[in-house]
């Protein structure tokens, strides 16, 4: 049904690609107006909707340098329920700064994290008022009002960018020539023993411009889950029929993981960023055991009992992680 509905609406598509073209084309005459800052700024986006990996990327990003810069993230926050600029601390909730954001904060409670869907508005007060040497920029390589000093494009391996079509018949939300601008690509949800010569076949259908490097990574999953009880695992759960909850825009990964370890459990599927009911929440309460994401967990900690959250990371594939860190490090 869904995939008739995008076949319906295809001609939408064509009116979106042809205002995305049009505003692109503005941007790079110069038409419209972008700012740049004196803040080295370092973007990390897609040009699809959701599903690439972004904020587990952020952290990556800060782990490596929140030892030697002072960082600051900002986020628009998606699907928040507050406007304007804020910034995210120990008392805010998903509903106040949004999951991603709280979650970066809940990992990171030294680094300054504040969301404003104004990118500019929210730069200006972040660099008057915490003055940091590095601003990350979540999802933001659309916004074309600002211009990044760096920029990481992201993009899944099971949906390039290439391969996709304009919203709302496909993912894209911006142009596909528009990846030149970027300085990485990384192609991320990599299989783990991904070929040097499948690797080779993308990078010839991306076709990287000038110096641009692609990278590849993979999803790991920790074996430490986090919850109620200290020191529950995924071993653990082998033996005991769980439920999982997941509200993010791709949850194949996770539940092809689970699958592959032998793990029984009933799948309860909503769509990306939702508010749990309470209804829901009452449904969750009557599981023994409930699994989520990380980003879910900041949307239903503290009301549902058996609840716990598996972490994700990125595992750069060959000698990706190396250039990464010798890139950043000229930073």
């Amino acid at each position: 049904m869904m995939q008739l509905l995008r076949k319906i609406v295809f001609p939408f598509s064509l009116i979106y690609a042809l205002v995305i073209h049009i505003r692109n084309f503005l941007y790079d005459r110069g038409f419209l107006a972008a700012k740049s800052y004196g803040t080295p700024t370092i973007c990390v986006g897609n040009l699809s909707v959701g599903g690439t990996g972004k904020t587990p990327m952020i952290e990556l990003l800060i782990s490596h340098l929140q030892h030697t810069h002072k960082i600051a993230v900002l986020s628009r926050g998606y699907r928040r329920k507050t406007k304007g600029f804020m910034i995210v601390s120990e008392e805010s909730t998903a509903s106040e700064v949004g999951d991603e954001p709280l979650q970066i904060y809940s990992n990171f409670p030294e680094t300054t994290v504040a969301v404003d869907e104004d990118r500019q508005r929210g730069i200006s007060i972040l660099v008057q008022t915490v003055q940091p040497d590095l601003i990350l920029l979540d999802d933001a390589f659309q916004h074309r009002k600002v211009v990044s000093r760096f920029s990481i494009l992201l993009t899944a391996y099971d949906n390039l960018y290439t391969d996709d079509w304009y919203l709302p018949t496909g993912n894209l939300r911006d142009s596909k020539n528009q990846a030149a601008r970027a300085d990485l690509l990384i192609v991320t949800k990599c299989p783990p023993d991904l070929s040097e010569t499948a690797q080779a076949r993308i990078i010839e259908q991306l076709k990287p411009a000038g110096d641009q490097k692609v990278l590849f990574c993979c999803f790991t999953y920790e074996e430490q889950l986090n919850g109620p009880e200290k020191g529950m695992t995924l071993q653990q759960l082998s033996d005991k029929k769980f439920t999982l909850v997941t509200g993010v825009a791709n949850p194949e990964p996770l539940v092809a993981f689970l699958n592959e370890r032998g793990l029984t459990f009933e799948h309860l599927l909503f769509r990306d960023h939702h508010y749990f009911t309470d209804r829901e929440l009452d449904l969750f309460n009557s599981r023994r055991y409930v699994l989520t994401t990380e980003k879910d967990y900041m949307r239903s900690k503290g009301r549902v009992n058996k609840l716990y959250y598996i972490s994700v990371r990125h595992e750069f594939l060959g000698n990706g992680h190396e250039i990464l860190v010798n890139w950043l490090a000229e930073l």
